[in-house]
């Protein structure tokens, strides 16, 4: 990796990290862990062919966890001068002596330790000259204003680079760090006039700027899907089967992920407690950790603890096979850490033989959901209730857009009720995932 992009190396940031240690250990810390990172970045959005905004941010950071046996203090500071590092550990030693003992804190064991660090690719510098990301936002509104003069405005077109870098370190001689990169081209408009109008939009996001969709392809895709809304309706309250469409399909999984991680289940706020090695699905679905995938946005040789990841098997035909769990969750259950400090890696859920299409058909009469609202999900009872908007189908075909309902049901139910798994597979996160069909939700209409 070069280093010149960024202001310090990461030798400077391994320094750093050393050198806090070294001021923990004199403070007498019985343990410690520390990070170091540094992160810039530049967007550029564009409305209506003019520049809207430029930004640039340029970032760093330092954070000391000290323990005092089982006492645990933490500090930051974006200073990196020695005085500031050294007055941020004194600062995390105080907090720790005063703060109250916690059995389940401590550093892991240092055998579950990454010791390995492969390289992923996940460091892709777009060193774009501000001028040409301006070119690039502009062509993808203009693209998207060329499809129909029934696009009357927009809500502009962004382009962002990120880059970023850290080392993490502990008292068991863990240290480990690497850079990566994210960018993204984005496009929202408005089709329509008077009190029909609509809003969509669409977007690329890549480590690899050379992997990001074509400027035109966005604005011509975001004009589209603004366009099918044109005329929507709403429905009367009934139950039907749901299809999410692939981006809304991911969250499905997150709502999983949250219910079956540490904090939830040691809380006891979760709808899926003692679920492990029961069935949560339906036995044809199936769903894969793998955190070790190249240029994936979820990939790491190690966890924010420094325990290393490793492949797992998450839902083998339906049932769970393990938790989401810290070495501090995992402690507080009476279990061994996962590798997932920080949240999961690469999810990878498997694929039926339908696309998007295809699980239209497959529904026959139902709601395609294309857009989600609010926040109504009660994670310790698994309620869900979100405003919802998408098209009506009929005969397995699309026959209108709907809006202004809400779509209602149990997570529980709604996990085991899934039929179908598309492989319309999108990837926009940890989440690798098609459109999901739910057998049976309450839409709630007119």
């Amino acid at each position: 990796m070069a280093d010149t992009r960024f202001s310090f190396s990461q030798d400077k940031l391994k320094t750093i990290a050393d050198d806090i240690l070294k001021f923990a250990k004199k403070r007498g810390a019985s343990a410690c862990e520390v990070d170091v990172s540094e992160g810039f970045g530049q967007s550029v959005s564009v409305r209506r062919d003019e520049v809207d905004t430029i930004e640039y941010n340029r970032d760093k950071g330092v954070g000391v966890t000290i323990y005092d046996g089982q006492k645990r203090g933490y500090a930051s500071t974006s200073d990196f001068s020695k005085e500031a590092l050294k007055a941020t550990v004194d600062a995390a030693v105080s907090i720790a002596r005063f703060t109250a003992p916690d059995p389940a804190a401590g550093l892991p064991d240092k055998e579950l330790l990454a010791t390995d660090f492969p390289d992923f690719d996940l460091y892709h510098p777009w060193n774009i000259p501000v001028e040409e990301a301006i070119e690039i936002a502009r062509r993808c509104e203009r693209a998207a204003f060329a499809v129909s003069p029934e696009i009357r405005n927009s809500e502009g077109a962004s382009i962002s680079m990120q880059e970023s870098h850290f080392i993490s370190a502990n008292s068991l001689g863990f240290m480990g760090g690497y850079a990566s990169s994210r960018h993204y081209l984005s496009c929202s408009v408005i089709a329509g006039e008077g009190d029909d109008m609509q809003r969509d939009d669409w977007y690329t996001s890549k480590r690899d700027p050379a992997e990001l969709a074509d400027a035109d392809e966005i604005g011509t895709f975001a004009a589209r899907r603004a366009l099918a809304r044109i005329g929507a309706r709403q429905i009367p309250t009934c139950e039907v089967p749901v299809l999410f469409e692939a981006p809304l399909a991911a969250g499905l999984i997150g709502a999983f992920v949250h219910a079956v991680s540490g904090g939830a289940l040691y809380r006891k706020s979760t709808f899926l407690m003692d679920s492990l090695g029961k069935a949560v699905f339906r036995p044809h679905i199936q769903i894969a950790e793998r955190p070790h995938l190249a240029k994936a946005f979820a990939s790491s040789p190690f966890d924010d603890d420094g325990v290393a990841t490793k492949d797992r098997e998450i839902i083998i035909d339906g049932v769970l096979q393990g938790y989401f769990l810290s070495t501090y969750s995992a402690r507080k259950l009476g279990m061994q850490t996962t590798g997932n400090a920080g949240g999961s890696h690469n999810l990878l859920v498997k694929s039926g033989q339908y696309d998007l299409d295809g699980l239209v058909k497959q529904m026959d009469r139902g709601l395609l959901v294309t857009e989600l609202l609010g926040h109504g999900v009660n994670y310790v009872t698994g309620d869900y209730s979100r405003g919802a908007a998408g098209f009506w189908v009929e005969n397995g075909r699309i026959q209108y857009p709907v809006h202004e309902i809400t779509i209602a049901g149990n997570l529980k139910d709604m996990l085991m009720g899934i039929q179908e798994v598309g492989s319309d597979v999108l990837v926009r996160g940890s989440k690798h995932c098609g459109s999901i069909l739910v057998d049976r939700m309450t839409v709630a209409g007119a």
